[in-house]
Parts: structure tokens; sequence; C-alpha cells
């Protein structure tokens, strides 16, 4: 079976879409046609359901994707991992980041190994921390630089960079701004803008009020954390930010002790593939700069 064959295959699953995967694999749509039709043939079943333009994995292609994702990354750590045995730190570094650690944090360091390393080819993907590990874990990012949960620290080798503590936070327009001291009652009153549900930041802010004996309202949602403090900044409610987003001059910040959280951001990776240069590179100069 085909190393082509099966990149083809894979993109063709992840993608949904022979075209798309065509385009990810910056060859025609009937190429990628012939190599997955190569692959069924040669192993005497269908891998997709084709209906028109959707495309669907068979039962056999569900058997087969994360076999083929795990080769696939077998071999690239190969080639990595010879490649890593000259002198020169080059290649592409696929990593994830959150968009707030990637506005607030992150800048330093990968200014710092931009200039250090210019033969490395960054490519940066933006999305929740949640996702990031996931796809660190099935091996589709090398690093990810993120909220550091329960799972993650549980699945991945985690590195804690920063403490990042949260506070509640209020428009100073709003009615809790005006009491001198408000308490968990006064504030489980009025309606919350938090992370979406699943997420850990929010796991985390449910479970406080939980312990506390108290019951969330939430009126919005949202994963930006920039999202939450425009909320906030316009009475939608309250919320509870990371410094650099309470500490405006418009914002009232709340000491209820019930509420006093912080979270953990760090990096991670799988425990079990073999980090190309780059990635360690990456690694050292987080470390360096936390």
């Amino acid at each position: 079976m085909e190393i082509n064959a099966l990149k083809a295959f894979v993109a063709v699953a992840e993608t949904q879409s022979f075209s798309l995967a065509a385009e990810r694999l910056f060859i025609t749509q009937p190429a990628v046609s012939k190599r997955v039709g190569g692959m069924e043939e040669e192993l005497g079943t269908s891998l997709f359901d084709r209906a028109g333009r959707r495309v669907r994995l068979t039962e056999a292609g569900e058997l087969l994707l994360p076999r083929a994702r795990q080769l696939l990354k077998e071999l690239e750590d190969m080639r990595q991992s010879i490649a890593s045995l000259g002198d020169a730190v080059g290649g592409r570094l696929p990593m994830a980041t959150s968009h707030h650690i990637g506005l607030h944090r992150l800048p330093p360091a990968l200014r710092g190994f931009v200039r250090r390393y210019p033969a490395v080819e960054l490519d940066i993907q933006f999305m929740e921390s949640e996702s990031a590990c996931r796809q660190v874990h099935d091996w589709r990012l090398d690093l990810a630089v993120v909220t550091l949960s329960d799972w993650a620290r549980e699945h991945l080798i985690a590195v804690e960079l920063w403490n990042d503590p949260l506070f509640v936070s209020v428009h100073r327009d709003h009615p809790l701004a005006r009491l001198t001291s408000a308490t968990l009652d006064d504030l489980l009153e009025h309606p919350a803008v938090l992370p979406d549900k699943g997420t850990w930041t929010r796991d985390l802010v449910e479970r406080a009020i939980v312990r506390a004996g108290g019951k969330l309202h939430v009126s919005m949602s949202t994963n930006y954390l920039e999202t939450l403090a425009m909320l906030v900044s316009i009475g939608v409610g309250w919320s509870l930010l990371p410094e650099s987003l309470a500490r405006r001059a418009e914002f009232v910040v709340l000491h209820i002790e019930a509420l006093k959280l912080s979270r953990s951001l760090g990096v991670v990776h799988h425990p079990d593939r073999s980090l190309p240069r780059a990635a360690r590179a990456m690694l050292e100069i987080l470390a360096a700069g936390s």
C-alpha cells in the first residue's frame, strides 16, 4: 500500500470531499480518486460511500482511518528523527494555541523563536484549548500552548508556563459595582457571560459555584475572552476574566472569596512522539520565557 494513497485516503476522510482533498495535497481530483480507488481494489472493499458530492466513510474506512493516521505520523517521525541528526533547526512546526494565549502570552516567545530559527516554517493554528489538546493526542500537531485541563495532564505531557488568575469583573455602571462588599449571593442574582460549556474554564467556574451551594445563570457564552470582555463592557453580565482584560479602566473587580480562581496555562505534547528539533527548540524558548 503506497504512502501517497494513504495520504489521499486520510485527506478525503478529514475533508469529506475528493475536491478539497485534492486542494490540500496540491494534486488533481482524478489523482486523488485514482489513489483511493487503488487502495479499495487492493483491500477488496469500499472505503467511502459516495452520493453525489457527499462522501462518508464505510465501516471499513472507519476501521482504517486511525491506523492510517498513526502510520503516516510514524513515517513523519522517522523523517524528522533523521533530519534532526543535522545541526540546523528547520522544517515545519505545526502547533496550536488559543486566541487569548496567542494574543497576550505567546508573542515574546514567538518573536524570539523567529529571530533565532528563521529556517523553521511556523504553522500556528488558533482554536479552543480542548480541540488543540485532542489534535496533539491524535498526532496531528506537535505542540499546543493551551489552558491545561485535567484531561490534558492525564493524556499528554503538560508543562505549566503561566499561572493565570481570573477576576470577577463587571462594568462600572453595573448594579454590583455600587456595592461596597458584594457576596456570591449578590453576584448570582445577575446573569453571567462565560465560556461555552465543556471548556475547562467554564468547568472551573461551575464547580466553584456548586461547592459554594450557588446556582449559576448564564445569559450568553463564547470561547473568545475578548468577546466576553466586550459583553461585560456593554452590561450584558458579569464574567471571570484574566488580568489583561479585567484591569480595564471601565471595569470593576469584585473580590468574592468563593471565586478566587486561576487557570494553568502551558504547553502540551504527546508522550509517545519523538519531537523534531524545531518543536524541542520551541519548548526551550517557552520554558525560558515563562
